[in-house]
């Protein structure tokens, strides 16, 4: 007869499980579409274990740690005013800011291929303007040539706008 071995966890504790089934993690920083810094989430183990705790935008949701947020939330909520308004005076730097993109296009103005986020992105690191391609908020690719006015999305509370010319590819004669 087989007797049953109780196995003793070896050293790993249970994460804190929330009330849907998920890890309780609370966010050292803020995460676009889930939360700001020093909120308590609840997200799938998976996303928990390969992208947050990883890349350090947030920790286990333990008590102590909880009890060193509030005693610093003050501290995190200035942190957190003087980066937005770092954001927003960037916001305003970009708005000024004007991006040439050239494309091959037809005689009515159909480009042939279609203008998005990426080389837009190209362009303005030309002008020392450094963005993400999913910072760029395109209601669909730009197919015709023009001014075209782009969101740019800095974070969840600071957006700006850029303005971007499409303009016809000008043939070189050599």
């Amino acid at each position: 007869m087989q007797t049953k071995v109780k196995r003793k966890n070896k050293g790993f504790k249970r994460l804190p499980t929330g009330p849907h089934g998920g890890i309780q993690l609370l966010l050292i920083q803020s995460v676009p579409d889930l939360g700001k810094q020093g909120e308590v989430v609840e997200v799938k183990r998976g996303y928990a274990l390969n992208y947050l705790i990883p890349q350090g935008l947030a920790t286990i949701a333990t008590e102590h740690h909880q009890r060193m947020v509030e005693k610093h939330k003050v501290k995190l909520q200035q942190i957190e005013l003087a980066r937005q308004a770092e954001l927003r005076n960037y916001a305003a730097e970009i708005a000024k800011q004007s991006v040439t993109i050239e494309a091959n296009a037809t005689e009515d103005g159909h480009l042939y291929g279609s203008v998005g986020a990426p080389e837009i992105v190209a362009a303005l690191k030309k002008n020392d303007i450094n963005l993400h391609a999913d910072q760029i908020r395109l209601e669909g690719v730009l197919k015709e040539l023009g001014l075209y006015t782009v969101k740019v999305r800095l974070s969840a509370e600071v957006e700006g706008e850029i303005k971007v010319w499409v303009v016809p590819t000008v043939a070189t004669d050599e």
